[in-house]
């Protein structure tokens, strides 16, 4: 039986895992470990040990059906960020949402950027 994992935080490196498994969707230790391999280097046993501590954390969800086992997250991108992010508000900005805004935009944000945040305050107004 899985337990609520919403308040289980995934470290940096579980999430370069959960972030290759929303991109190509259920998949086996090997076709990750080939993945995350094409931008760092990491061994098999270090991907499968990551997985299967995942897995306890009930981030991942296993299919055991066949020899190789098939690793999917357990809850989707728009989940965990939602999560991280109400975390980091607490935690970093006192609960304010808009110091984090705030802090996000600066300088270095670009016009598209802020055509596209403008878009989304103007249809959160409606």
């Amino acid at each position: 039986m899985a337990r609520d994992n919403s308040s289980v935080k995934p470290t940096e490196a579980e999430l370069t895992l959960l972030n290759i498994l929303w991109q190509i969707g259920p998949a086996t230790v090997r076709q990750v470990h080939e993945t995350v391999s094409k931008n760092q280097r990491t061994g098999y046993t270090t991907v499968l040990k990551i997985l299967q501590i995942m897995h306890e954390k009930s981030l991942v969800i296993r299919d055991e059906s066949n020899r190789a086992h098939v690793y999917a997250a357990a809850n989707s991108e728009m989940q965990t960020q939602s999560s991280l992010i109400k975390d980091l508000i607490s935690k970093a900005f006192g609960g304010s949402t808009s110091k984090l805004v705030m802090r996000a935009i600066d300088d270095t944000t670009s016009q598209k950027d802020i055509d596209d945040i403008r878009q989304l305050l103007n249809s959160l107004e409606k």
